[in-house]
């Protein structure tokens, strides 16, 4: 069983190991090495536990029973965090993180932590919502199938490098709980 639930600080370094292994798999050749091969699970489980302390929208993906080998405890295998915009002007939400590890992927994690997120701004007033994605992430497909629409482009820099990025836009915010069918 794969349920989605909110966060508990107890979920920190958990959600820092799903952030690490996602952002290692997913950007070589995108971010350099060496600030891959130095990320630490350590240094993101404080900031998601502080985060989640403040209750703030942090969602998990947690496996169970028939999904684990017997014996197996629970285990967080992807998660989202969503609060109000960072940055004013596209939308009243955002949507900061989503990551799925690999082996957990094609299952419909993503779908169900979006609609979560979506859910959780929505519940704090927000009627539009968007996300920044690595415009080389190979994943991007995902937002545009959800009915998320590019509405701008910016440059961050990662590690000292430039790194080009798309927003994805829902607007109004219930174009993205209504792709994705309501479970969990």
């Amino acid at each position: 069983m794969i349920g989605i639930r909110r966060a508990r600080p107890t979920d920190a370094p958990a959600i820092a190991a799903v952030h690490v292994a996602a952002w290692q798999s997913t950007y070589p050749g995108i971010l350099p090495e060496a600030y891959l091969a130095r990320l630490s699970a350590i240094r993101q489980a404080a900031h998601y536990d502080q985060t989640i302390r403040a209750d703030g929208g942090v969602f998990v993906a947690a496996a169970w029973g028939a999904d684990l080998p017997p014996g197996s405890p629970a285990r967080v295998v992807g998660f989202t965090t969503a609060g109000p915009a960072r940055a004013s002007g596209i939308a009243e939400g955002e949507i900061e993180t989503l990551y799925v590890l690999d082996d957990w992927r094609d299952r419909g994690l993503g779908r169900r932590l979006m609609r979560a997120a979506a859910g959780y701004l929505q519940a704090h007033g927000c009627r539009s919502v968007f996300l920044w994605v690595l415009r080389d992430n190979p994943s991007r497909w995902f937002y545009t199938h959800l009915g998320g629409r590019p509405v701008a482009e910016s440059v961050v820099r990662v590690a000292g490098r430039p790194v080009a990025q798309t927003a994805f836009l829902w607007d109004p915010i219930d174009r993205l709980l209504q792709t994705s069918p309501q479970v969990g």
